[in-house]
């Protein structure tokens, strides 16, 4: 489905279902960052370091959804 449809004038109902959908999105990626934070403070230093992290990656990991 394409995002716009220039066969017809763009509608408030148009603009409304965008604006929904681009919110919802942002919601999304800022609890999966929430939820991954909270997870990762969860553990010890020494899992942390299991997994080749140190406390300082958490915020770089959560901010970003992923391992650099």
């Amino acid at each position: 489905m394409a995002l716009l449809d220039f066969s017809r004038p763009v509608t408030v109902i148009d603009r409304v279902r965008y604006y929904t959908s681009h919110a919802a999105a942002h919601f999304t990626a800022w609890n999966n960052e929430r939820r991954t934070r909270n997870t990762l403070s969860q553990l010890s230093n020494a899992q942390l370091e299991d997994l080749g992290l140190c406390p300082g990656d958490i915020d770089r990991i959560a901010g970003s959804g992923r391992i650099l």
